[in-house]
């Protein structure tokens, strides 16, 4: 291949089904960082052409056009995919062509494949940090409410846990909607709620239905004041959709919050804005995208190849200036070292950072180690 040859990337973000617009937000950090990448001259010369597929929220077709990718437009490195379920199914397709996978949204963890980069914050980086804090802050009853699939099920393993080592700590329920539900699928559930008046409700909902549970929520009376909502999925996009009204006092645990006042985000999204407009609303999400494409593309730089065997000791052990902050791949895992924050959606329709590690957090996917006390030591409050 002469070296100034265009250099081809796969991109599987969902352009229409029920994570489109959490998917749009990836798809445009991506295409962000790219052409940054080529505006600085490309790798080597070489610039960067994305080959994109709408993967329509469906896991199966994920692994179709993971594999189309591959075996019809020669792509070695692909980016994409939102839900546990979708990246389940790309990994063996992966794994069989001996390709690699960036993969940008937060995870249940219990995983770790060698073809396969993450870049989303881990339980130990998101679900430790909202335990503590909404057990310390409104107390350790938590009712679970989730979409019908896999990372919603071990989500809510996973809290349960958590929650389980404060006294007084319990699982009042455990409920679950279809991926595709309307306001009218919560009102059963909210009316469990109001007769078990948990301290505090646990969201795992994804997707568009996620606005479809906090407007249910608002329309059945309840005050956040009181029993607020707690996520790790609910982030800009959602509230953008759902509306400033219905999101405030609620609150997500996440690495990224546009509100995050370092010189490099501000500097950050002015730039996308300036590029995107409103095509998109940055968070944890589109974060991830954009930055885990620079690493791959510092690292090829320095391996001079896109196959997975030459990438890997240059992915492996990098960092990248994030707009978060100095995020790093671990080469024991193949995960990055994040920021945790807390954030309380605010009337502005954005996120008030509560509390926040001043040191990146390494990635525990199996929670090896997940004690409340000493993560609670690790955030500082922020004021407001």
């Amino acid at each position: 291949m002469a070296h100034n040859d265009p250099i081809k990337v796969g991109m599987l973000y969902s352009e229409t089904g029920v994570t489109s617009s959490i998917e749009a937000s990836q798809r445009f950090g991506t295409l962000f960082a790219i052409e940054q990448v080529n505006e600085a001259g490309g790798v080597d010369g070489r610039e960067i052409v994305p080959v994109s597929y709408d993967s329509r929220s469906e896991p199966a077709l994920y692994a179709t056009l993971a594999e189309r990718l591959i075996t019809a437009d020669n792509v070695k490195v692909i980016f994409g995919c939102y839900m546990s379920s979708t990246r389940k199914a790309v990994i063996p397709v992966v794994e069989r062509w001996n390709r690699l996978l960036f993969y940008a949204t937060l995870y249940e963890g219990f995983e770790c494949s060698d073809h396969v980069i993450y870049t989303g914050a881990a339980p130990n980086q998101n679900s430790v940090q909202l335990a503590e804090y909404m057990t310390s802050t409104f107390g350790p009853r938590v009712y679970l409410v989730g979409s019908d699939y896999i990372y919603p099920y071990e989500s809510n393993r996973i809290m349960a846990d958590l929650v389980g080592q404060c006294p007084g700590g319990t699982k009042v329920s455990e409920r679950y909607v279809p991926l595709n539900a309307a306001e009218r699928d919560f009102d059963e559930i909210l009316a469990d709620i109001r007769n078990a008046q948990p301290d505090f409700i646990f969201s795992t909902v994804v997707g568009n239905s996620t606005q479809c549970f906090y407007r249910a929520y608002a329309d059945a009376g309840f005050d956040p004041a009181k029993m607020p909502i707690g996520s790790l999925t609910t982030s800009e996009v959602e509230v953008g959709q759902m509306g400033a009204a219905a999101a405030e006092g609620h609150y997500t645990a996440a690495p990224y919050f546009q509100t995050i006042q370092s010189a490099a985000n501000v500097s950050c999204l002015a730039k996308f804005r300036a590029r995107f407009g409103d095509s998109a609303a940055p968070n944890s999400c589109w974060e991830a995208a954009y930055f885990q494409f620079h690493l791959f593309a510092a690292a090829m730089r320095a391996s001079g190849s896109d196959d997975i065997d030459a990438l890997m000791p240059h992915l492996l052990g990098s960092s990248f200036d994030a707009p978060q902050g100095i995020v790093r791949i671990e080469a024991s895992n193949h995960h990055a070292s994040l920021y945790p924050r807390i954030g309380r959606a605010n009337s502005e329709g954005q996120f008030t950072i509560m509390r926040e590690t001043r040191e990146s957090v390494y990635p525990d996917p199996y929670l090896v180690a997940h004690d409340l006390g000493s993560t609670a030591s690790q955030m500082t409050s922020v004021e407001n």
